[in-house]
């Protein structure tokens, strides 16, 4: 007798090469449309299922959790963070949960490399100038931005994408500063010629780019309080590419306006999708919509991820990127 299919359920349209793996190994439930299931429609979907695969934008709350159905075993997030999901209230319902922490590291860094040059160089407003017919021709002292040679970036979480950054940084001749919960080990060091500072707020003072790549749990959130932010040089920059709860958004719009800070390059926001106005009319902020990880092999990489981690769990096996509940 053929053993069935488990259940999976998508909650957004994956690319299409995934889904059609994912239809050749489990019962899978497309979402066509990509239109976002509300809490309801989630519900409802995961009476019936053994996975559950959720995006960053999908709320997993307890609600959610104690609602699903005897079946459901497995939550695979198509995703690094898992701050959408209550871990906790998965746990005490005997769910496992997984995510895809090795798909997007290289991308991310990439993007926050662009910001990194985009800001200072004043790409963003050179940009405009010339769509607006502003630029009447080269001038010695017209648009003078900031060369990142030479320039201490400090690295809020030096994991995967922290290193990532910390590569191409030290290519372009950046000295790498970081701060983690812990130090790493000596080897790692020595590869950035990286130094380490216990305490955020003293490194904060004398950087000249600060690079957000911690995740968003309630120990992050607003880790970057008015209160830290103001210790940074007026003339230094903060690119986030990690999570915008991070940041005390409203304070750093204050500090932008006031010149308090020279710029800012973001690519997620506190209240994403909502993006408060003053950083839209800001000359010296570089804006993206949260696509650091936007690339089709990253895509493809985490969907198969995805799969890799269901295959796994439903042969018994642990999953590769199974999330501990110790380490958030």
């Amino acid at each position: 007798m053929t053993r069935s299919k488990p259940v999976v359920v998508l909650t957004r349209k994956l690319p299409e090469s995934v889904e059609t793996r994912m239809c050749e190994l489990f019962d899978t439930r497309l979402n066509y449309e990509d239109t976002p299931m509300s809490s309801n429609q989630i519900i409802e979907a995961i009476q019936e299922a053994d996975v559950l695969v959720p995006t960053i934008t999908d709320r997993i709350d307890q609600s959610i959790i104690n609602s699903a159905g005897n079946r459901l075993k497995l939550i695979a997030n198509f995703g690094n963070g898992v701050d959408n999901i209550d871990v906790e209230a998965a746990s005490q319902k005997g769910l496992t949960v997984t995510n895809t922490p090795k798909g997007l590291a290289e991308d991310t860094a990439d993007m926050t490399m662009a910001l990194i040059l985009s800001v200072p160089r004043r790409l963003h407003e050179g940009i405009k100038a010339v769509n607006s017919g502003e630029w009447q021709g080269w001038s010695p002292n017209w648009m003078l931005g900031h060369r990142i040679n030479g320039k201490r970036i400090g690295i809020i979480g030096l994991g995967r994408v922290g290193q990532a950054v910390a590569r191409r940084a030290k290519a372009f001749g950046m000295q790498i500063h970081y701060h983690n919960r812990k130090r790493l080990h000596e080897d790692i060091e020595e590869e950035f010629e990286a130094t380490y500072w216990e305490s955020l707020d003293r490194m904060l003072t004398r950087m000249d780019v600060i690079s957000v790549h911690c995740p968003h749990t309630p120990a992050t959130f607003h880790l970057l309080s008015k209160r830290r932010l103001q210790l940074m040089k007026k003339d230094a920059f903060i690119v986030n590419t990690a999570r915008g709860e991070v940041i005390d958004e409203n304070a750093l719009v204050d500090m932008l306006h006031n010149d308090q800070l020279a710029g800012a390059g973001l690519d997620v926001f506190e209240h994403a999708p909502n993006i408060n106005p003053k950083l839209i009319e800001s000359p010296h902020v570089v804006l993206l919509p949260h696509m650091g990880s936007a690339t089709i092999e990253g895509r493809q990489e985490m969907g198969e991820q995805v799969i890799i981690n269901i295959k796994s769990f439903i042969d018994g096996h642990r999953p590769p990127d199974k999330v501990i509940l110790s380490r958030l």
